[in-house]
């Protein structure tokens, strides 16, 4: 009964609005790109052995999958009072508030906020790597996982040194290409770009990823708004610069009884969206307004989807132009991120931090519950020529129409 009235006392106190607090996630295979706005001593911050801080991930109740040594709330969103004293995480206050949280539709249907989203933000590119599908992440007892990319210029002020991403495979590779590219994982350079293509990467755009397709993502630091889980495999074994990858990488998440099936690897991939020959046209992301430009400047502010192919999980950018005020409404609950600028959101304070130490609390990230969200929330943008520029990650949105 204390952590509900915790629960209810946090919710009130922002009226269906909540504090998050910055969840910083390392891993050991990468190499941060210095980008997360982290004080520059503070990558490093969790020690050498866990690996750069190289991710933020926001409105998570995801445990990052990062090894034995992980703590247990790795990856997960704690919700904050206004003055810092009190604490509890998102996870928890969805457990014991449900519907007052996240509406009946996801409670009812998932029992739990079913996405979040992060900045992934590296200095290397990711190896070719695939999340997968329902049907095998079942295996070991997991959820498959569709994602989504967006480049905020906000974010990338360099491109450090590769940014391309590799997409699929080139159409005409088969199967046993693939097989053979797998079974030589342990030799060297398993060679597996030379089936696949680059895509150069522009901010401000971004791609539809379903769980499936193999992707080695470049070096623009990403907003990656997703389905709530963190399945993957690493089909790549050396990167850019001989940066060498792990085995046991190449069999995460694959179940004890398909160890070493290399067929069971080739398998996990959706083929047909994998050598599909027109993937940028199927799968690219520039932003769209959600209602005609000029309706929405005459009232103070500019909505664009920016991530809207994945029924699952969606994303809009939202401008509030200089010294305008504007009240938002959305269907569904959400998480946002401040990408520039200042002011309010109801109550609460927006800022936009330059440099965050590890472990600092900052005003840069919310919570908005359903309800709060149908009722719509109220930004002030004070500034006189700075524009307030913000990222919403949804789940189900049904405000969202996908076109084919």
């Amino acid at each position: 009964m204390e952590n509900k009235a915790l629960a209810q006392e946090l919710l009130q106190e922002g009226s269906g609005v909540l504090r998050l607090a910055p969840a910083w996630v390392p891993r050991s295979f990468c190499r941060p790109g210095r980008r997360l706005k982290l004080h520059p001593d503070d990558y490093y911050a969790l020690g050498l052995e866990r690996g750069g801080i190289d991710e933020r991930w926001f409105a998570s109740t995801t445990h990052a999958e990062n090894g034995p040594d992980t703590p247990a709330d790795e990856g997960l969103s704690y919700v904050v009072s206004a003055d810092g004293s009190k604490k509890m995480l998102l996870k928890d206050m969805v457990e014991l508030l449900q519907e007052e949280i996240i509406g009946t539709h996801l409670w009812n249907k998932y029992g739990r906020w079913p996405a979040y989203s992060k900045f992934f933000d590296n200095q290397g590119p990711l190896p070719h790597h695939i999340h997968h599908r329902n049907e095998h992440a079942a295996l070991t007892g997991q959820l498959g996982k569709p994602e989504m990319y967006f480049f905020p210029a906000q974010m990338n002020n360099y491109r450090a040194e590769r940014a391309e991403t590799y997409f699929g495979l080139n159409p005409g590779t088969t199967k046993e290409d693939l097989k053979k590219s797998l079974m030589n994982f342990t030799k060297g350079d398993n060679k597996i770009l030379e089936l696949s293509r680059a895509y150069k990467l522009e901010v401000d755009t971004g791609y539809d990823v379903p769980a499936g397709v193999l992707h080695a993502p470049g070096t623009l630091c990403t907003y990656e708004p997703q389905f709530a889980s963190d399945v993957f495999a690493m089909y790549q074994s050396v990167l850019w610069g001989d940066h060498a990858v792990p085995e046991n990488l190449l069999w995460k998440d694959t179940p004890q009884d398909k160890l070493g099936d290399f067929d069971h690897l080739v398998d996990v991939l959706d083929w047909e969206k994998n050598v599909d020959p027109e993937f940028h046209k199927h799968y690219f992301m520039a932003p769209k307004p959600v209602r005609p430009m000029e309706e929405m400047e005459k009232e103070g502010y500019v909505e664009e989807w920016i991530c809207y192919k994945c029924p699952l999980a969606s994303a809009k950018r939202l401008t509030i132009l200089p010294g305008q005020t504007a009240t938002i409404r959305d269907s569904a609950a959400y998480g946002l991120i401040m990408l520039q600028g200042h002011g309010t959101l109801n109550q609460w304070t927006l800022e936009t931090p330059t440099q965050i130490r590890f472990g600092q609390l900052t005003n840069d990230e919310y919570f908005v519950t359903e309800d709060a969200a149908r009722k719509g929330v109220t930004i002030h943008n004070p500034s006189a020529c700075d524009p307030i520029v913000m990222l919403k990650h949804f789940s189900e949105n049904p405000d969202l129409v996908i076109e084919d």
